[in-house]
């Protein structure tokens, strides 16, 4: 089950506290008490995989590692270690204490979510002319801890819609190498699948069915991850008994989560054409009343369309057109 929603604590290292030490050697007679390390801080880094999340489900207590205390010879304590949890790309950091909110865009990025606190001096730095001989140190400051929330949207520039069954799982693995499970069962796929076609993000948005935008089944919890593509490729069955209805259908749902979506350039295709004859196929999308193209990933009808619709998407998104 993908989660994309989620609420952790963070909690940063504690500095460490500064040493008293002396040198007993001739000649270096004096103060030598190194300063404490300074605690761990606490990032968020982006990652492709979009299940990252789960990895808080049982464990939603990050914390970073605490300074070492100072040593002897002016040597300081060591930094804590850095607490670093992966999270998928389009999560929404929100601080639910200051109400900044933040968001991971890329892979690799890192969003520093706590910070450590500084490691406390050492007598050697309180020497002075009127003070040889320090007693003075410093406890070392303690990290920060926050309360996060973690949303997760996904941003993909094309988003596969359709009801269960209409074959967008199929789709996604035949453009690209997502490999998604893909089984011929009239319910909707638990997560959504990623994948790459050029430099374009796909996205197999799955969850989308009859009630959906009032929650029913998975339909609020996927009907998120819509908002972030810019194209939608909507997938009919021509094995459906009533296409239109079915189009109308998902067309209805994403009205009533939000009504822009209908704004998102959207193309038609009415999949797994290769499973009904010619004459039925040309009635089927006679009777949605709208312009459908018919597709089948296996006589490959349909398919260079498809990718006309991408490479013009992916020049749009470089800049070319």
């Amino acid at each position: 089950m993908l989660i994309d929603d989620i609420t952790i604590e963070v909690t940063a290292g504690t500095g460490g506290a500064g040493t008293v030490a002396f040198s007993r050697t001739k000649m270096t007679l004096g103060p030598t008490g190194g300063s404490g390390g300074k605690g761990g801080d606490v990032y968020l880094q982006g990652t492709e995989d979009i299940g990252a999340l789960r990895a808080f489900r049982f464990q939603k207590n990050v914390q970073a590692g605490n300074g070492e205390e100072g040593r002897q010879k002016l040597r300081d304590g060591r930094a804590g270690e850095d607490a670093i949890r992966k999270v998928p790309v389009g999560t929404v950091i929100h601080n639910l204490a200051t109400g900044e909110t933040r968001e991971i865009t890329t892979i690799g990025q890192l969003i520093p979510v706590a910070r450590g606190g500084k490691g406390g001096k050492g007598n050697f730095l309180f020497r002075s002319s009127t003070n040889t001989t320090p007693e003075e140190r410093e406890e070392g400051e303690k990290g920060k801890e926050a309360t996060i929330r973690l949303e997760l949207k996904l941003i993909a520039d094309i988003g596969i819609i359709g009801l269960p069954n209409a074959g967008k799982s199929s789709l996604l693995n035949e453009l690209t190498r997502a490999n998604s499970k893909v089984a011929n069962y009239p319910f909707t796929t638990l997560e959504p699948n990623l994948g790459v076609y050029q430099s374009l993000v796909l996205a197999d948005i799955p969850g989308i069915i009859e009630g959906a935008s009032q929650g029913k089944g998975l339909g609020l919890k996927f009907l998120r991850h819509v908002e972030r593509t810019s194209i939608l490729i909507h997938l009919v069955s021509a094995e459906s008994s009533n296409p239109k209805e079915d189009y109308h259908l998902i067309r209805k749902e994403l009205e009533q989560y939000n009504p822009a979506l209908l704004k998102k350039e959207e193309y038609v295709f009415m999949s797994k054409s290769d499973c009904v004859s010619e004459q039925e196929l040309e009635q089927k999308i006679k009777q949605m009343g709208i312009d459908a193209t018919p597709l089948s990933i296996l006589s490959n009808q349909g398919m260079e369309h498809l990718k006309s619709i991408f490479t013009h998407a992916e020049e749009k998104k470089l800049g070319r057109s």
